[in-house]
């Protein structure tokens, strides 16, 4: 048995489970040449014994082995990791057993002897599949309804709340009004809205309403007649006709000017509207979804926001918490913009190293989750490497960071080795106090790993310690980035 010194990097993890050493050490040499981390058996024993023991990507198994039939292995395999791909290797290719194969689920078949270039097309096309399949379980648990915008990501209760409430509210046609900093999501929020709706299959159409002059915004809402001002050629439509049987939304609310304002309460009132310049009353099939960042409230108690207006719009507020206020969801979101940059600049998809979480844990994000993303976005251009390191994310911060905090589950260099770590008793008692989603996944990531430490990185024997069925403790592992190889005695 042949396995790579542990490695950090985000390498795919391949698994080869062949009782021919040699080809064994070939396929490794081979592989590890192209980047990929291997780990070989000779046995179908040995390889399901090394499935419980890391976090695999993908397998290359012979179909015939001393110990077991391929095909059994493979039905394990599924049976323990339904979207992990499995390439068949055989050198009694027939097509009856290639297409047996495939109906137990494997991802691809490959005669001996074979070609580079086919294991390396098969085995890219696998992983990615892999990934996927991987991804889109994980945002169906993320979202709970596959029918939800799926840009509204996260785990923390906050987001959540919000996800129930725009389910709740998007099938009926109330006005709705989204509140919060910017950058907290609240377009997103306004096309989920959409999405859920009735009116779904018409156009969704958004206005900044403070990017806008009084009369060039009231022309661009409510188009104009030819000759209602100096320009005006020509009829011309304006969103509302364009938005017609969809939702209209109108961003940054609370920067429409007066007369802007007076048009927007009739047509909440009343439905109807009539362009610039023109006598002729249309209707307003439209669903008004309104969104700012200001205090509605206190623009009334200044005289610059109509009350009759605020209380048309407010029908159903929903407030977009700010990302200092669902820190747990920063990993998740990290990641998905990393990966949506490397896929944007033709880049490979760089690794957060710990200390690099730790900077983004620790700062405030005044410009919330879309501030998130762009300093991802500066980081893996300013990154040469494997990893996104801090300097790649101090570089691209706006405002200073706090000092890092560790990790959760991580213990500081004061700590004993031998010492589990604690919940509550390494929280720093001058830091806010973290949410409850937060402290909960630190405690279960410091359980996982004081679990291991015990079963000497045994998965199954930590699983029996926690209680759990093998399966859902591997699910956890993956959750948290552990793996029971790292703690092998």
């Amino acid at each position: 048995m042949r396995k790579d010194e542990l490695d950090t990097t985000p390498r795919p993890h391949i698994l080869v489970i062949d009782d021919e050493p040699h080809l064994c050490e070939l396929l490794a040499y081979r592989l590890e040449h192209h980047g990929y981390r291997v780990s070989t058996e000779l046995s179908a024993r040995g390889g399901l014994e090394a499935l419980e023991q890391a976090n695999i990507d993908a397998i290359i198994l012979d179909l015939r082995l001393e110990d077991a039939d391929g095909i059994e292995v493979l039905s394990e395999v599924q049976k323990r990791s339904p979207d992990l791909p499995v390439i068949i290797l055989t050198a009694h290719g027939t097509i009856e057993t290639a297409v047996l194969a495939i109906q137990r689920g494997a991802y691809g078949f490959l005669t001996k002897p074979f070609q580079d270039y086919e294991l390396l097309q098969k085995l890219a096309q696998a992983i990615e599949s892999g990934r996927l399949k991987r991804e889109v379980a994980g945002l169906r648990r993320i979202v709970g309804d596959t029918s939800s915008d799926i840009r509204l990501l996260g785990t923390s209760d906050n987001i959540a709340a919000v996800r129930e409430r725009i389910a709740r509210v998007a099938p009926a046609d109330a006005t709705v009004l989204l509140l919060g900093e910017s950058g907290t999501g609240k377009e997103l929020a306004a096309r989920s809205l959409h999405a859920l709706s009735a009116r779904k299959a018409r156009p969704f159409v958004a206005v900044n309403c403070g990017a806008l002059p009084a009369e060039l915004l009231e022309s661009e809402l409510f188009g104009h007649v030819r000759g209602a001002f100096t320009g005006a050629s020509r009829d011309k439509d304006g969103l509302f006709a364009a938005a017609r049987g969809g939702t209209l939304l109108l961003d940054e609310i609370g920067e429409a000017p007066a007369p802007v304002q007076v048009k927007l309460l009739r047509v909440l009132q009343e439905k109807r509207f009539s362009k610039v310049g023109s006598a002729t009353e249309e209707d307003a099939d439209v669903r008004i979804v309104a969104a700012t960042n200001r205090d509605l409230r206190a623009e009334v108690a200044a005289g610059r926001f109509r009350e009759d207006l605020f209380y048309r719009l407010h029908v159903v507020p929903i407030v977009m918490p700010p990302l200092r206020e669902r820190t747990d969801d920063i990993p998740l979101l990290a990641e998905l913009f990393l990966r949506r940059a490397a896929a944007r600049y033709g880049l490979p998809e760089p690794y957060l190293s710990p200390d690099a979480m730790r900077v983004l844990l620790a700062h405030s994000w005044p410009g919330n989750v879309r501030e998130l993303a762009n300093v991802m976005e500066g980081a893996i251009l300013l990154c040469q490497e494997e990893r996104i390191r801090p300097q790649h994310i101090l570089a691209t911060l706006a405002t200073p960071a706090r000092a890092p905090a560790p990790l959760p589950g991580e213990t500081s260099a004061e700590t004993s080795e031998e010492e589990p770590p604690s919940g509550l008793a390494n929280l720093d008692p001058e830091a806010p106090l973290p949410p409850l989603r937060a402290a909960r996944d630190s405690f279960e990531r410091a359980y996982l790993v004081e679990a291991l430490r015990r079963a000497s990185g045994n998965v199954s024997a930590a699983a029996k310690l926690a209680g759990r069925n093998r399966t859902d403790f591997h699910d956890l592992l993956r959750k948290h980035g552990l793996s029971g190889a790292d703690f092998k005695a």
